[in-house]
């Protein structure tokens, strides 16, 4: 680790009452300038029904079920593959039948609720099939008390001979008292009268106005990380659970009526309107850079592709490349020309499948076939991309590798130092492309995660001092460790898989749930080293874990720590060279309740202090951390 390696691992708790740090103005090692991301893939319903805008659930059937769809007035409701299907995508549609005379319709509650704001404007569309020459009329309607909560009406051009989609604003007059309401579509109809509906959708106003966007709250949530990176689809999301069921970039591209869906691997459907290029987009909209995973022939019933069927893989990850950044004389650079986006999206960071040292099988075909050959078809055509391959169980060349925890606190803290002498490590850039503690501490501080037991359903307080110690540790190693990214990061409180997750919520804004752990990694995340800084000691790590830095773009000195377990309260005394007497700093504290409290909807648990430190006439600056804090002292020169 360079400069930093004579620093030393101690005990879990001790007694320790004072650390005296002399920080150098140089001799660290630089940063990647990617130290924090987010890893992203459709878990616990964060896409679909989560940060995806979409407020119509089942809108275009792809299960070929009703869902939550029903019948209003005197009809009857039932899917449908007619002679002439919206798209090949799309075949399945809601047939809707008049069994009397008067107004009918159909009517949809969203993902577990709509939010509904008189001050938003919701846009909506629908196509259908069938002869009709009067007016529809779309409404947002209480399910409690059946008020309208507002509508407008569409003039229909709907014929027997082709699919015709309709398009409507619809502003409401008043904000509904909760989020049990539904979309409401009816028409006048005639007993008999038949008519066939697919693609319903409708959106609120979208992050930046994205057409086919994201939700702004979750999103303005990401963008408080300042994160770096963006590692995408996945993630399991990515492998399919068989042959054939692997996320295929290629279904997710160009209008909503081409994208088919597919049966996601957390257990429901993936609508894909999320695809490809809308990562693209999201990437832009934060400012982060891709990490794309890319398939490669491995499913998560644990076969794979045999070596003499690897090609097709190859070619499919060459081409999506080529789609993202070729120009228009490549026949995929084209497609995305043809599509809308004639820049190219640049990537420059490519991570070949997920997971793949978790079976024997995983391993011995990534490490004998599978990872090589796509290595050096990327690297041969695109020289300057680095490649990650998703386990450190397996290196080539100068990949980069992907290293995943899930532990307890106890584990997460013993774990500061792991980086320091990590075994292939020169050359090889480390992801941590997941982790967080995920159970509670047992009665021995070795113990890892019993997986048989159940995982915490919110980050407790002390899992998230643990994980700034470990984020410490990564930080610190910044020669070898590239970046680090909390997962899974979204999680929906109506319908999950996963728990504890970084940011939870329902469709009521107003719920939405920043963790504990998100207030440690968007503090961390918003103070950012360009390199790590010597700090000279004679204090063991400790109860106290600290690491040193400096950002040059700003002449920031900085200083994160964290204190675990600890009998009192820990008094540091910083001096960084080049600062004289009378310099000021700003020092930032975190603090819970305990190590057991948690965010909940409407409870936030961290204390978040900041105070101005003047320097002594040495230019030190001297504080105190009680147990199970978390800080950045920042200094500028």
């Amino acid at each position: 680790m360079g400069p930093l390696s004579f620093l030393s691992l101690p005990l879990l708790a001790r007694a320790v009452s004072a650390v005296t740090l002399s920080v150098a103005s140089s001799g660290g090692n630089a940063t990647s300038g990617y130290q924090y991301g987010i890893i992203f893939e459709d878990i616990n319903h964060s896409g679909d029904g989560g940060i995806y805008a979409e407020l119509i659930e089942d809108r275009a059937f792809q299960q070929s079920t009703r869902g939550g769809w029903t019948a209003f007035g005197s009809a009857t409701i039932a899917v449908d593959n007619t002679t002439t299907p919206l798209s090949s995508a799309l075949p399945t549609s809601l047939k809707v039948t008049a069994t009397a005379d008067g107004v009918v319709g159909i009517k949809n509650p969203g993902w577990w609720g709509i939010d509904v704001k008189a001050a938003n404007t919701y846009s909506g569309s629908f196509y259908s099939l069938g002869t009709y020459s009067g007016n529809f009329t779309a409404s947002l309607v209480s399910d409690i008390t059946n008020q309208t909560l507002g509508s407008v009406t569409i003039a229909s051009s709907s014929v027997a001979s082709a699919w015709t989609q309709h398009t409507y604003k619809l502003q409401p007059s008043a904000d509904a008292a909760n989020v049990n309401n539904s979309l409401l579509l009816t028409y006048e109809a005639t007993s008999g009268d038949v008519l066939n509906f697919n693609l319903l959708s409708l959106f609120p106003p979208t992050y930046k106005d994205r057409p086919n966007g994201n939700r702004p709250d979750l999103m303005e949530a990401l963008a408080g990380l300042n994160a770096k990176y963006f590692r995408i689809p996945g993630g399991n999301n990515l492998e399919g659970q068989s042959e054939g069921r692997e996320w295929n970039w290629t279904a997710t591209l160009g209008d909503l009526t081409e994208r088919p869906g597919r049966w996601g691997d957390w257990g429901y459907h993936n609508t894909d309107g999320i695809g490809l290029v809308e990562y693209m987009l999201w990437s832009q909209d934060l400012g982060l850079e891709p990490v794309l995973a890319v398939f490669a022939g491995y499913w998560l019933d644990k076969t794979a592709a045999p070596e003499d069927e690897m090609q097709q893989y190859v070619d499919s990850a060459m081409n999506e490349l080529e789609f993202l950044m070729g120009d228009s004389s490549t026949t995929w650079g084209a497609q995305r020309i043809a599509l809308g986006y004639p820049d190219p999206f640049n990537i420059k960071f490519v991570e070949v499948g997920n997971e793949d040292g978790l079976s024997t099988t995983g391993i011995d075909t990534y490490s004998s076939y599978r990872f090589n050959v796509f290595y050096d078809a990327i690297t041969a055509k695109y020289p300057d991309i680095l490649v990650f391959s998703s386990t450190t169980d397996y290196i080539y060349s100068d990949s980069g590798q992907d290293y995943h925890e899930y532990t307890l606190p106890n584990y997460f803290v013993k774990q500061f130092g792991f980086f320091d002498n990590f075994a292939n490590s020169s050359g090889h850039p480390i992801m941590v492309g997941e982790f967080a503690v995920v159970q509670n501490n047992t009665d021995n501080p070795s113990d890892q995660t019993n997986w048989s037991n159940a995982k915490n359903p919110w980050p407790y307080w002390i899992g998230s001092v643990a994980e700034a110690i470990f984020t410490l540790g990564c930080e610190r190693n910044a020669d070898r460790v590239w970046g680090i990214s909390y997962a899974p990061v979204l999680q929906n409180l109506n319908s999950y898989q996963w728990s504890p997750d970084l940011i939870s919520f329902t469709a009521d804004p107003s719920q939405t749930v920043l963790s504990t752990s998100y207030e440690v990694q968007k503090l961390f995340g918003n103070n950012l080293f360009t390199s790590t800084l010597p700090a000279d000691t004679a204090d063991d790590f400790g109860p106290a874990y600290w690491v040193a830095g400096v950002d040059n773009a700003t002449s920031t000195y900085y200083l994160k720590a964290a204190v675990y377990n600890a009998t009192e309260d820990v008094d540091f005394t910083v001096a960084f060279q080049g600062l004289s007497g009378g310099s000021s700093a700003t020092l930032t504290v975190l603090t819970a309740p305990d190590g057991y409290s948690h965010n909940d909807i409407g409870t936030e648990v961290v204390t978040t202090t900041t105070t101005t430190l003047s320097a002594s006439g040495n230019g030190s600056f001297s504080f105190s951390l009680p147990s199970l804090s978390v800080a950045v002292l920042a200094a500028k020169a």
